[in-house]
C-alpha cells in the first residue's frame, strides 16, 4: 500500500485527489479513511471531504469497521460495484471479445464472437456495436449506469482514435475506429492499443494491483507490450511506447514487416512458430504438443522462450522494474514453459540483479486482459489520477 498514487493539499486540484482517493479505494478492496490519508499523503479533512462526496454520489458505500489502535474502530470504505458499468471490447483480427465490468473491476458477462478475415470495416465495427448492446441487454444493465465503451485493438493508433497502417489489418489503414463506435453504440468510447489496455485491464482487475510499476508482454497475433511506470500508464509521445515485439533478439534473423531483421515479432509470434515447425499444424496444436511434451513442438516453443526472455533482459535492463507481467491470447498452454525461461533469465542476466528481484508472472487473466482491459480504460479515463491532465490543467 505504501506505493499508492500521492495527492497533493494545493488548491484546485479538487478531481485529481478526488481520482486519487477513489483509486486508493478501488485497489485496497476495504480501506479506512485514516488509510486513506496516509496512503495518499492528503490531509485528513481533505480526505473526509471527498469521501463524503463520493458517499453522496453513490460510488463509495461504508462496509462494516475494522478495530483501531487505541479508540473507535475505523470504517471502511469500498467501490460500490454496482455504482457503474462499462463494455469492454477486444478486437483481435480473429475475434471479438466483448467484457461487460462493474466499477470495482468484476468481469460481470463475457461474449466472444469469431470474426472472418476478410469482413470489411464498417462491418466489423457494427459487429462491435451489437455485441456491446447485447452484453447489456443480457445482463440487464440500464444505459443510466453506462460510463462508456472501451476498445481495444491493434495499433499504431493515432491521438483520435484512427488507425495508422496496422501491419495485420490491410484495409483498415486510416479507420476512424473510435469515432464509428461511438456514432454506432451512442456511447462515449475510449480506445488504445490491445497491449496497453491489457496492461490496464491487470493494473485494475490482475495481479498488478498495487504494483506502481511493471511491463507486461503481450502475445496475441503480434507482440506488443505495455508499461505502467510510478502508477501512470506510459504511452510515449505518440501513443505507441512499449513495442516490445520489435526489440532485435536475431540481428541475421528473419525480415520483420517493419523494416528490421530478427524482431521478436518475426521470430516468436504464433505464425513465426507455425513456420519454424514447418509441419503444416496451427499454434494451437503447436502449443498443445508441447505442453504434452512431444520433442519437436517443445524445442520450437522453448527457443522462442529464450528469444522473449532475451528481449525480457533488455526490458528489465531499461526500466528496473520489479514486475513483468506474461499475457494475451498466444500464451494458452504454454505460459508455464515461457513463464520459467524469463524468470530464470532475468533473475541470472540483469544488470542489477544483486539489488533486487524481478518477479515474473502468468496473468491470471490472460484469455479476456485485453477486453477487461478495455473495459477499465473507461474507468480509467473517468476516475485515474493522470499527473499529465493536472499540469495542463
Amino acid at each position: 500500500m505504501a506505493h499508492m498514487q500521492q495527492g497533493t493539499n494545493l488548491p484546485k486540484v479538487g478531481s485529481y485527489n478526488r481520482a486519487v482517493v477513489l483509486e486508493a479505494i478501488q485497489a485496497s478492496g476495504g480501506i479506512s479513511r485514516v488509510q486513506i490519508a496516509a496512503v495518499t499523503g492528503l490531509t485528513a479533512q481533505t480526505v473526509s471531504v471527498i469521501v463524503r462526496r463520493l458517499l453522496e454520489e453513490g460510488l463509495v458505500v461504508e462496509d462494516g469497521s475494522a478495530p483501531s489502535s487505541g479508540g473507535k474502530p475505523r470504517t471502511i470504505l469500498r467501490v460500490d460495484a454496482g455504482a457503474g458499468y462499462a463494455v469492454g471490447v477486444h478486437f483481435d483480427p480473429q475475434e471479438l471479445s466483448c467484457v461487460l465490468a462493474d466499477l470495482a473491476g468484476n468481469p460481470v458477462a463475457r461474449l466472444h464472437l469469431p470474426l472472418r478475415p476478410e469482413t470489411s470495416p464498417d462491418a466489423v465495427i457494427r459487429r462491435m456495436a451489437r455485441a456491446a448492446r447485447r452484453i447489456l441487454r443480457e445482463a440487464g444493465v440500464p444505459d443510466g449506469k453506462v460510463l462508456g465503451v472501451g476498445l481495444a485493438c491493434p495499433g499504431p493508433l493515432d491521438a483520435d482514435g484512427v488507425m495508422v497502417s496496422p501491419p495485420r489489418l490491410p484495409g483498415w489503414d486510416r479507420v476512424p475506429i473510435k469515432g464509428l463506435l461511438q456514432q454506432y453504440t451512442r456511447f462515449p468510447v475510449t480506445v488504445d492499443n490491445d497491449a496497453t489496455a491489457a496492461a490496464i485491464g491487470e493494473r485494475w482487475a490482475g495481479i498488478a494491483r498495487s504494483a506502481p510499476g511493471f511491463a507486461y508482454l503481450y502475445l496475441g497475433t503480434g507482440i506488443g507490450g505495455g508499461l505502467i511506470l510510478d502508477n501512470q500508464v506510459y504511452r510515449g509521445s505518440s501513443l505507441n511506447a512499449a513495442e516490445f515485439g520489435h526489440i532485435t533478439v536475431e540481428p541475421e534473423g528473419p525480415e520483420c514487416y517493419c523494416g528490421n531483421r530478427g524482431c521478436v515479432e518475426a521470430v516468436c509470434c504464433p505464425s513465426a512458430i507455425e513456420a519454424a515447425l514447418g509441419n503444416g499444424a496451427d499454434h494451437a496444436a503447436i502449443c498443445a504438443a508441447a505442453a504434452r511434451g512431444e520433442p519437436a513442438a517443445r524445442r520450437v516453443i522453448e527457443r522462442v522462450a529464450q528469444r522473449l526472455a532475451d528481449a525480457a533482459v533488455s526490458v528489465v535492463n531499461m526500466l528496473d522494474i520489479d514486475l513483468l507481467v506474461l499475457g494475451g491470447p498466444a500464451l494458452r498452454e504454454v505460459g508455464e514453459i515461457y513463464r520459467e525461461v524469463i524468470a530464470r533469465a532475468v533473475a541470472e542476466r540483469p544488470l542489477a540483479r544483486r539489488l533486487h528481484a524481478v518477479r515474473v508472472e502468468t496473468s491470471p487473466i490472460a484469455a479476456d486482459a485485453a477486453a477487461i482491459g478495455a473495459a477499465s480504460l473507461v474507468f480509467h479515463a473517468t476516475y485515474a489520477p493522470r499527473l499529465g491532465a493536472l499540469v495542463q490543467g
